[in-house]
């Protein structure tokens, strides 16, 4: 029986004709029969892949025949399923686009790139390796959370900063601002889902004076197969795919409340606004729900008309 999984991966990398790198990916995987989202820049590459399992380990080995590729790190998790087509339910379709940055942070002439990836990144540190470095250090370590916001809701590492991250490219700003310069002084752990928003974000807080930076190399997602449920991370992972979020285990923590009703729940919707990106941690009965500033606006736009019908009375 076919059985579905989903990669996930990158690699930093000069890439000389980005162009050349989208088509073959696109004619790769069009000939596999894969869905997913991927990204190509001068720097190198980032995606997510669906689909059958023997289809997923061809195209593999095709990538990994491209010799920038050579050493990328691949990430394997179980899909939902497959259509009768045998195509990924997990992606709707087939994006590979080339863009400035394969992580949008906003600042890709700050970042450089060379054979063995990123220049002046956080060094990196292993689940084991970081287990170290807590024992050692106890408190001192603060984990600092690269993801969007409304992600580190329904799961994030225990004690963790969670910058007010709507996008990636907030974290620049935030970074400017100085309202993390007191962090400069500690080991700062920065972590993200596959390790990939972690590396470019690590040398960003490097470039800025944060002395002591470490990132966790293969994210969240190569934690939680080394430790699941019994570590330091608590509640489920986000994931840009149709699962919407992940557990490691059945004893998972449920750390999201719902914006409507606060029930606890790890799933995450769309505002209500067709315009509004923001994702909003909602349960099933109360889905769809505002985020919290067109709420804000709904209540403040709900005050005249009640007062209009007080009036009528």
């Amino acid at each position: 029986m076919p059985v579905a999984k989903i990669l996930l991966f990158y690699r930093f990398a000069p890439v000389a004709d980005p162009e050349a790198v989208r088509l073959w990916q696109r004619d790769l995987c069009e000939s596999l029969g894969l869905r997913g989202r991927i990204l190509v820049s001068e720097h190198g590459i980032n995606g997510t892949l669906g689909g059958e399992m023997g289809a997923l380990k061809r195209w593999r080995r095709k990538f990994h025949d491209y010799e920038p590729f050579r050493d990328a790190d691949l990430k394997w998790s179980d899909g939902t399923g497959l259509d009768a087509d045998g195509l990924s339910l997990d992606f709707p379709k087939l994006s590979v686009k080339v863009r400035d940055e394969v992580v949008s942070f906003g600042a890709p002439g700050e970042l450089r790139v060379d054979d063995d990836g990123v220049v002046g990144g956080g060094t990196r540190l292993d689940p084991e390796q970081l287990h170290a470095l807590v024992a050692e250090r106890g408190d001192e370590v603060a984990f600092f959370d690269g993801r969007n916001a409304f992600e580190a809701e329904i799961g994030r590492f225990r004690g963790a900063i969670v910058p007010d991250a709507t996008t990636t490219r907030d974290f620049v700003e935030l970074l400017d601002s100085g309202a993390y310069d007191h962090l400069k002084g500690r080991p700062v752990v920065t972590y993200c889902t596959g390790g990939i928003r972690c590396e470019v974000l690590s040398s960003l807080m490097a470039n800025r004076g944060f002395g002591e930076v470490y990132q966790l190399d293969g994210g969240i997602v190569r934690y939680g197969e080394r430790y699941g449920d019994d570590g330091l991370w608590d509640g489920s992972l986000y994931v840009f795919d149709g699962r919407g979020a992940v557990r490691f285990s059945d004893r998972a923590e449920v750390l999201g409340r719902c914006a409507g009703c606060g029930t606890p729940t790890d799933r995450v919707a769309n505002c209500t606004d067709a315009a509004c990106r923001t994702r909003v941690v909602a349960c099933a009965s109360c889905d769809p729900v505002a985020c919290p500033e067109h709420a804000t606006a709904r209540a403040a736009s709900a005050i005249p008309a009640r007062a209009a019908q007080e009036v009528a009375r």
